[in-house]
């Protein structure tokens, strides 16, 4: 049985040759696009008010404005067309006795085309702004028809492999995606403010270090070595700090070779900021204020509905000891179940999975994601990690065991983690080996790396520094309120 979308994808061809045959080119390379849709029918309203709700002839607006037909509405000789661009839609009349001979390539028109319309703004009977055709210019013949207008893509892994055709039919789709490119802007105009100065750093790494997660693996052939896709952007920003940037920032992509479910995409969009003479206090009072202010701009409240619940980022944000959270979650104290068989088994005994071996620090860490994170839905703070869990953090005065490091959390999963850096150079060199080593024993597990480079650099001397990570992605799940990543990143992977 023939595929009726090929058939059709055959007739829209055919219209395109004619079209040609007519000397009318389907593609052309310009047109005088004078403003946007929403800027048209902004223009009349301002026209309209000037005059007092009136528009005569003479006086109605001349514009340029261009988009994709959604809906084609009569023939004959009138017919209605809706034209959407980015900003929006604006309706087009087009009349025989105006336009002439063009008037007769609307039947060479489909949905999904691109069309230019020059001419006047005026108001229907209905009430709609419309502009009056005084001249049609076709600028793309679409050989697909897009998705059906009202119902959408229901199947979601079409709108996720093709996100192009979920664009085109869900405007809530689209301005999810608005909201999206509003925290990211305000996030930078914060961080701009506070004296902070943006940078890139290498995405090709020759050690995938800054994080336990596993890398994607790649080999550059001029150079004829080995690199690696990074994991983390930190060591290079810390060495900027070391060289005298004292407030450094970047938003980027980030890759991990690592499972794939609602929270998690293989790569994904971070923020990580280092400030000089900061610690992680300074570092929690910036977060707070700079999420804050995401969430107003992306929504215009500090107060924003997640699923049934209503999050208020307003500052302060609750600080809960980590060991504290753990014990009233599960009645075990993680602090004197510090062997990790021991502590395997009291896990085991609340139904954890956790595999057959595992180190203390892994234990700890899903102890947090089973138990402590499901229940933080409001803006939380958890401090004061476990020495085993951070190799990069300065360990905590007055307690040895510890490391001033937080996670901050919100709607039920992590959004943020943070530190105050550790600077010693022979105790970074030594956290790295003991990391090398916990590789050989839980072969499994990830574990950060030993980088040279890193550490000769922090031997020339690094002050006293205040690090943060946000995940930005998640950042916007909770502000559309949004239960998947693959929602909120344009183009996730996705199983074949």
């Amino acid at each position: 049985m023939p595929d009726r979308g090929e058939d059709l994808v055959q007739v829209r061809l055919r219209k395109r040759e004619e079209l040609q045959a007519r000397g009318v080119n389907p593609y052309p390379a310009r047109f005088n696009r004078t403003h946007t849709n929403q800027q048209a029918v902004a223009l009349f309203q301002e026209v309209e008010s000037a005059g007092g709700g009136q528009v005569a002839e003479p006086a109605r607006p001349r514009v340029g404005v261009a988009g994709r037909i959604i809906a084609i509405r009569g023939m004959g000789k009138a017919a209605f067309l809706k034209l959407v661009d980015g900003s929006g839609g604006v309706q087009a009349h087009l009349r025989k006795d105006l336009l002439g001979d063009a008037y007769d390539l609307l039947r060479f028109f489909d949905l999904g085309d691109f069309l230019g319309v020059e001419g006047d703004l005026f108001r229907t009977k209905s009430g709609e702004v419309t502009v009056q055709a005084r001249q049609v210019t076709l600028l793309c013949k679409a050989l697909r028809a897009p998705p059906e207008k009202w119902h959408g893509l229901k199947d979601v892994e079409v709108r996720l492999r093709q996100r192009e055709l979920d664009l085109m039919a869900s405007e809530e789709t689209r301005n999810r995606f608005h909201l999206r490119g509003r925290v990211i802007r305000s996030i930078r105009a914060f961080l701009d403010t506070r004296g902070f100065l943006e940078v890139d750093t290498p995405v090709l790494v020759p050690v995938p270090a800054g994080a336990m997660a596993r890398p994607f693996h790649t080999h550059h052939n001029a150079l004829d070595r080995d690199l690696f896709l990074r994991i983390a952007t930190e060591l290079y920003l810390k060495r900027c700090i070391i060289g005298g940037l004292d407030k450094v920032y970047e938003i980027g992509r980030v890759f991990r070779n690592e499972g794939i479910d609602f929270k998690h995409n293989p790569e994904f969009t971070t923020l990580e900021s280092y400030e000089a003479y900061a610690d992680y206090n300074d570092v929690m009072a910036m977060v707070e204020q700079m999420v804050a202010g995401a969430a107003t701009e992306a929504n215009g409240s500090m107060r924003v509905t997640f699923g049934d619940q209503v999050l208020d980022f307003t500052p302060p944000w609750p600080r809960l000891s980590l060991r504290q959270a753990i014990l009233d979650r599960t009645g075990i104290d993680a602090d004197l179940v510090r062997d990790a068989p021991a502590l395997a088994e009291r896990m085991k005994e609340l139904g954890v999975d956790i595999g057959e071996r595992a180190s203390y620090g892994l234990l700890v860490d899903k102890l947090v994601s089973d138990k402590v994170e499901p229940a933080l839905l409001q803006p939380t703070f958890l401090v004061d990690y476990p020495k085993e869990m951070s190799p990069l953090a300065k360990e905590k005065e007055g307690d040895p065991r510890s490391v001033e490091r937080f996670e901050a959390f919100a709607g039920g999963m992590e959004i943020a983690n943070a530190f105050t850096e550790l600077n010693d150079p022979v105790e970074q060199r030594k956290r790295f080996l003991e990391q090398e080593e916990m590789r050989k024993l839980y072969g499994e597990e990830d574990f950060d790396r030993l980088d040279e480079a890193f550490l000769f650099a922090v031997e020339h001397g690094m002050p006293p520094t205040g690090g943060l990570g946000v995940g930005v992605d998640r950042l916007v799940m909770l502000f559309s309120g949004q239960h998947s990543i693959r929602e909120v990143v344009l183009f996730p992977q996705l199983r074949t």
